[in-house]
């Protein structure tokens, strides 16, 4: 008898990348970049098997622009490429708007094939239980400003990520968290823990050396343990944690809120070689 994790000969693979907050029309380019989505699906036996999605999730994680679209993108692929066997890469608030998905199969009638096609979801510094920046925003206090490059000002997508609003959410409307029924497919947080921004480091400017740096100066609102824009608790709130980044990266470096979605420190080839099991 096969291991559970086994791949059947029959099995169709493919990968799919759901990005976080914001509204995306060409997330290849502007919010994953080629190199790690190129790198990823190089692991799958048809590297043609792969879709990157592109919806609007600046709005509710239930609403026809977030997970309706999100869910017709993954149909459509589905169908289109005869999948069998899925593998959904998420990063953020992706995590959130999969994870809506995953608790509420007879929400949307699309729901349960997808939940059926799921092998597991890689959810890369998933915003769980929300970010106390996100109450900053909401707040119009003075750091609000400061902000608005990272989060946006006051979408709805914002409001909810607010850590009471996704304490609410966790309770009463989404699986995995503690307490509640477990996901049905399972749901694996990489967990981000720092950030390092020193100009003398080259570390310091993959995913970009700018955006390291205002990661750095938003994690003086964070936790000693945070991705400079999640706390770590809030990464590892739902399903399980696969793996914390310096246990896995390259000379155990951390990974930014924007460096888990880059191909830094090999979390690529992490997530390539796993893309089978």
């Amino acid at each position: 008898m096969l291991a559970a994790t086994e791949v059947l000969a029959a099995d169709v693979t493919g990968v799919a990348f759901v990005h976080g907050t914001g509204k995306q029309t060409d997330a290849l380019n502007n919010y994953w970049e080629a190199a790690i989505v190129n790198t990823v699906r190089g692991g799958l036996p048809n590297s043609a098997n792969y879709t990157v999605v592109n919806c609007d999730f600046d709005k509710y994680m239930w609403t026809n622009e977030a997970a309706g679209c999100l869910a017709g993108q993954l149909t459509s692929f589905i169908n289109a490429r005869g999948i069998t066997r899925l593998v959904v890469i998420t990063h953020s608030n992706g995590g959130n708007v999969m994870r809506w998905i995953l608790s509420n199969p007879t929400y949307d009638s699309r729901y349960p094939n997808i939940i059926n096609k799921v092998r597991k979801v890689n959810a890369l510094a998933p915003s769980s239980a929300g970010t106390p920046l996100a109450d900053a925003v909401m707040n119009g206090n003075t750091f609000e400003q400061s902000l608005g490059w990272l989060l946006g000002y006051k979408s709805d997508a914002v409001r909810m990520q607010q850590v009471s609003w996704m304490a609410s959410y966790n309770a009463s409307n989404l699986y995995g968290t503690s307490g509640r029924p477990a996901l049905p497919r399972p749901f694996r947080a990489v967990v981000g823990t720092d950030v390092e921004s020193s100009p003398f480091d080259s570390d310091s400017y993959c995913g970009g050396y700018a955006a390291n740096v205002g990661l750095e100066a938003t994690q003086n609102w964070l936790a000693s343990c945070s991705d400079g824009f999640l706390n770590c608790t809030s990464q590892s709130a739902a399903g399980t944690v696969w793996f914390r980044d310096t246990t896995r990266t390259r000379d155990a470096e951390p990974l930014s809120h924007g460096q888990s979605r880059r191909n830094c420190f090999n979390l690529d080839a992490i997530l390539r070689a796993d893309v089978n099991l």
